[in-house]
């Protein structure tokens, strides 16, 4: 990688130390006027002390700007060092998500937790919740591994608000922590997690999983039970609310952006079409969601939620 150029000059355009050096006025001159370099002997040695502390500021001060330029490449050296190995580390989390290899993406994540990079944080804040999320995580574990995310999302959109994907674990982390904080803290929460999967929205209308997330938050008020409902109108003047027909627009309009990019968005639509009562479709998108080739933990759950599905499907025909 090129070095940036120098961005000043120790001297102007044609000085040289051949056209002269100003001296203290007692050396110069009364007017102290600049004076050839080639001095005569009975004029160094009418103030030699004072030539010789000149000299050797000059030659201290050029060396301080030679000292300050070199400081100065390495400083640029090491920040385009530092870009690169963050660039390399966030190929290298993007290759481990893809492969499914969950713990050894949070291993590699968590040697950088201290990073100000947003892009690298908010893969932390998913890599720490997918590890949450493993069947072999103990409830401990997991409480500790959901707050953790959330930290992290946190930094992350600090550091850019700019990142439709920090919008987006931010509001699913925060969803998540809403699981231990009991129902008045999830309904509030409500508000900021549905303004968040907005602004991701927003920011990426290309991105389906932050449609697919409206989808599941519309869904989730859609079948809220009653007590809940109940509880939410003593708290909130207006409480949060959807349909399922609003949900289903979501998941649709992530399938359109993405088709089969996920296999909960399949699950989804069966079960929305479910609740709407068509059972042709829900049979079609729940088929879907149990072919899906499982490369998580979480895909492999669902294969198994739609073979059930399916199952009653059958037990009742």
């Amino acid at each position: 990688m090129a070095l940036a150029a120098r961005p000043w000059r120790l001297l102007p355009v044609g000085c040289s130390a051949a056209r002269g050096l100003r001296l203290p006025a007692g050396a110069a001159g009364s007017r102290g006027q600049r004076v050839p370099w080639r001095l005569g002997a009975s004029e160094v040695m009418g103030n030699s002390g004072t030539f010789k502390r000149s000299l050797l500021f000059s030659a201290l001060s050029y060396l301080g700007f030679e000292t300050y330029q070199v400081i100065s490449q390495a400083v640029l050296v090491h920040a385009a060092a530092k870009v690169f190995k963050i660039e390399e580390v966030l190929e290298q989390a993007d290759y481990l998500y893809e492969s499914g290899e969950t713990e050894k993406l949070y291993q590699l994540l968590t040697q950088y937790k201290e990073s100000e990079d947003a892009e690298l944080l908010w893969r932390l804040a998913r890599a720490s919740r997918d590890v949450a999320q493993l069947r072999g995580t103990s409830e401990e574990e997991k409480k500790f591994l959901v707050y953790e995310a959330l930290e992290y999302a946190k930094r992350a959109l600090e550091k850019n608000e700019s990142s439709f994907a920090a919008h987006k674990w931010y509001a699913i982390c925060i969803s998540d922590v809403g699981d231990y904080e009991g129902i008045k803290a999830k309904i509030a929460n409500a508000y900021i997690i549905k303004e968040h999967f907005e602004k991701a929205i927003e920011l990426n209308p290309k991105d389906a999983t932050s449609i697919h997330l409206m989808g599941i938050w519309c869904y989730t008020f859609a079948e809220m039970p009653w007590y809940q409902r109940r509880i939410a109108k003593v708290l909130f003047a207006t409480p949060p609310s959807s349909t399922y027909e609003e949900a289903l627009g979501y998941f649709h309009r992530a399938e359109q952006v993405d088709p089969n990019f996920y296999s909960k968005n399949l699950l989804l639509l069966g079960k929305t079409y479910l609740k709407l009562h068509n059972k042709k479709l829900a049979a079609f998108w729940l088929t879907k969601a149990k072919d899906y080739p499982a490369h998580t933990e979480e895909d492999k759950q669902i294969q198994t939620e739609a073979a059930q599905l399916l199952t009653g499907f059958s037990d009742k025909n």
